[in-house]
């Protein structure tokens, strides 16, 4: 039997730790889940996180943050061409959520009551993706109004195909989904 190799500081337990939470969800995630997950002793996960769980959880919700920001939002904020920001942002999202088979962290927090904890977190990451998918429409001639209902579709529409295509176990619902979210976005910049 193979054993996994255990890690040696608080960056690379972070991935580990988030599909843990990820297949489990905050609440069922034990410190053994999580010792397990990452390979490292209850001790050594207090060592890196000495604020326990919700340290941890909080370092997996930042390190979400910061590829969102670096791969999805800073884009859509900075676009020079709305409709390829569009199109990278689906391609991103698609391989981050590896076609509706891994669930939204976020999201997962979301829907629940240990939620609360991180509801800033949660709140701040829905509403930036909005608000730069939103500002990236607008750049692509879309009035305002409908660049911020295209927006909210489209971040709902990809969270609901997560679930969809997990529920279902059909990776092809999550595709079909994204597609057709993303042509309307293309449809609704090119109709200027």
């Amino acid at each position: 039997m193979k054993s996994k190799r255990a890690l040696t500081d608080r960056e690379s337990a972070l991935p580990a730790l988030a599909e843990a939470f990820r297949e489990h969800g905050f609440e069922g995630a034990s410190l053994a889940v999580l010792s397990k997950a990452t390979g490292l002793g209850k001790g050594s996960l207090y060592n890196f996180f000495p604020g326990g769980k919700d340290e941890m959880m909080e370092a997996v919700l930042e390190n979400i943050d910061g590829w969102f920001a670096n791969a999805i939002f800073s884009p859509l904020e900075n676009v020079s061409d709305p409709a390829a920001a569009v199109t990278a942002m689906f391609e991103d999202v698609t391989a981050y959520f590896r076609s509706g088979r891994r669930v939204c962290v976020v999201g997962c927090l979301g829907l629940n009551s240990s939620g609360e904890t991180f509801a800033v977190k949660v709140k701040e990451y829905f509403a930036r993706w909005i608000s730069a998918l939103a500002h990236c429409l607008e750049a692509g001639k879309v009035p305002p109004a409908r660049a911020l209902d295209l927006a909210e579709e489209a971040v709902s529409g990809i969270q609901g195909a997560i679930v969809l295509a997990r529920a279902l176990g059909d990776d092809a619902s999550f595709q079909r989904i994204v597609h057709r979210l993303q042509s309307s976005l293309l449809d609704a910049i090119g109709d200027d």
